[in-house]
């Protein structure tokens, strides 16, 4: 068994949060998860040089691809959550010619 795929890299934006978050709750104590998370965004949008946090970003997004290639050299297989969401729309259409195969038949039987 080849273990857990490797979880995807975050994003800059999640970086600088994940580092930043700490100081948002000093300077505006009290505040709910989501008004943190609001001010995160608003500093972020607000911010003129991302260039470190979106360096990092990049740094990140080559190790996670690097582990990719690795792990599914080593036999890992993709079986993801993207898979399991393309898997249900495409469950319905084939319900729908099943249904039609039944009454296709059933118009068969009635005609012989």
């Amino acid at each position: 068994m080849a273990g857990e795929r490797p979880k995807r890299p975050l994003s800059a934006y999640m970086l600088w949060l994940n580092e930043t978050r700490e100081q948002i709750k000093k300077d505006n104590p009290g505040s709910k998860v989501t008004d943190i998370a609001k001010r995160g965004g608003e500093l972020w949008r607000g911010m003129k040089d991302k260039s470190e946090w979106e360096q990092k970003a990049i740094k990140m997004k080559e190790e996670y691809n690097k582990a990719v290639k690795e792990y599914e050299a080593n036999g890992g297989t993709d079986t993801g959550a993207a898979k399991k969401r393309k898997g249900k729309p495409a469950a319905k259409p084939i319900k729908k010619t099943k249904k039609k195969d039944t009454s296709d038949e059933e118009e068969e039987e009635e005609s012989d």
